[in-house]
């Protein structure tokens, strides 16, 4: 009985030291520990990482090189672990020409909707091509000499966020000048759920191009795909589209983002919220802009019921803030992004109650709101009194409709 033991403890003992020297040697013979993925056949997957493609690099590096000039649509969040994508890529001695920026800048400090120049990035001396000034699409002039574009932005995976706009453009761009796009994929910090009425087509605008829901639970990479399979682009073009997977994530993991997609999105809170509360951008109602915790309270001066009181006051992501230098009441509804979790969905009850209790109906929306909605009947059953649940059944059709076409394009386990 003893020497079975003795036994049985030694080849734990032998195992356990090949499978160390079959990890260091692999360490050796495939470069540098930050693009190996070591899991241990005993790992639970619930606790592998999750890693963005910019991140694997041995998955693309290649196709950069050969003196190819490179052209990349990147921002703050283009990260290759704690290092910019555009000085990683200069760094491994690829030509990299030209960046394009989105909406919030290269570096991601301009307030939304501020329109931002060309400029000449300070630390690279790269130049800076605005996607957010006086046109959002890269010209022909803009792509002479650029052999692939390389995109890579963090979304939030909300429709009238315009990093998917700026997507299609960029697309729609290379295609109508023969140039590949690698797609380096992120992440959906709300890929676990579909929801939100579907966009009608003459609602199109920057801040919804195509017919999807509110929240439509893709990757950028899956949603290029889809832009286009469905022929969404100008003249039912496709692009030479090519993309880079995460590893690890699948549509039911909850992901962090490690770094402010934009100015007035600083934590996941605020990111679990913006779907929901994103709507009252066309109304009169404060999200908290010019406040330290934007996209997580909800006030106005006159609603006068609420438990939470802020001052919107001007700062560098909210110059001329609404409603700026007066008391809002209202609502602190941090607390209420864990339930995002707990139950997928957009909320509407929020948004119901500030209307009700305004004095006057007639000017609590703006003509802003409809474009957010995709639609004009979201507006019109909120003046009508209709209930939360019969305003989300009444998306569900078009939800079902759209899932079946996403499910098309999905790189990812779903939820």
């Amino acid at each position: 009985m003893a020497n079975n033991v003795s036994r049985y403890f030694y080849l734990i003992i032998l195992t356990f030291l090949i499978s160390s020297c079959a990890q260091k040697r692999l360490l050796e013979t495939t470069g540098p520990a930050k693009d190996v993925d070591i899991v241990s056949a005993t790992m639970p997957a619930k606790v592998i990482s999750i890693r963005p493609g910019a991140e694997r690099t041995r998955h693309y590096f290649h196709k950069l090189k050969h003196d190819k000039r490179v052209a990349v649509v990147a921002n703050q969040t283009s990260l290759v672990h704690e290092t910019h994508l555009v000085d990683t890529l200069l760094s491994e001695g690829i030509n990299v020409v030209k960046v394009f920026s989105p909406e919030h800048g290269f570096r991601g400090i301009a307030e939304a909707g501020a329109l931002i120049n060309n400029q000449t990035d300070a630390k690279t001396g790269l130049p800076i091509i605005s996607l957010y000034g006086n046109s959002k699409k890269p010209s022909p002039e803009d792509l002479e000499q650029i052999d692939i574009v390389i995109f890579d932005l963090q979304d939030v995976g909300a429709r009238f966020y315009t990093y998917i706009s700026t997507l299609t453009l960029v697309m729609e761009a290379c295609a109508e000048n023969n140039i590949p796009i690698l797609v380096l994929d992120r992440p959906n910090p709300h890929g676990f759920y579909v929801d939100g009425p579907v966009l009608e087509p003459e609602y199109q605008s920057f801040v919804g191009m195509h017919p999807i829901p509110v929240v439509h639970g893709m990757t950028m990479a899956e949603y290029a795909r889809m832009i286009n399979g469905e022929r969404w682009l100008k003249g039912e073009a496709q692009a030479d589209l090519d993309w880079v997977e995460c590893s690890g994530y699948t549509h039911k993991s909850y992901y962090s983002l490690p770094v402010r997609p934009s100015p007035n999105l600083p934590d996941m809170d605020a990111i679990y919220l913006y779907p929901s509360l994103c709507f009252f951008e066309g109304t009169h109602v404060s999200v908290g802009r010019g406040t330290d915790f934007p996209f997580t309270v909800i006030g106005h001066p006159w609603f006068k019921h609420g438990s939470f009181i802020f001052t919107p006051e001007s700062k560098p992501e909210a110059v001329n803030p609404p409603h700026k230098s007066k008391k809002c009441y209202g609502y602190n509804l941090r607390d209420s992004a864990e339930s995002i979790i707990q139950k997928p969905g957009i909320r509407l009850n929020w948004l119901l109650e500030m209307y009700q209790a305004d004095s006057s109906k007639s000017t609590f929306f703006s003509s802003f709101f409809n474009k957010l909605a995709g639609n004009a009947e979201l507006r019109q059953q909120i003046e009508a009194g209709f209930t939360e649940q019969q305003i989300k059944d009444s998306w569900q059709p078009g939800i079902q409709q759209f899932m079946e076409i996403r499910q098309k394009y999905l790189l990812y386990r779903d939820f």
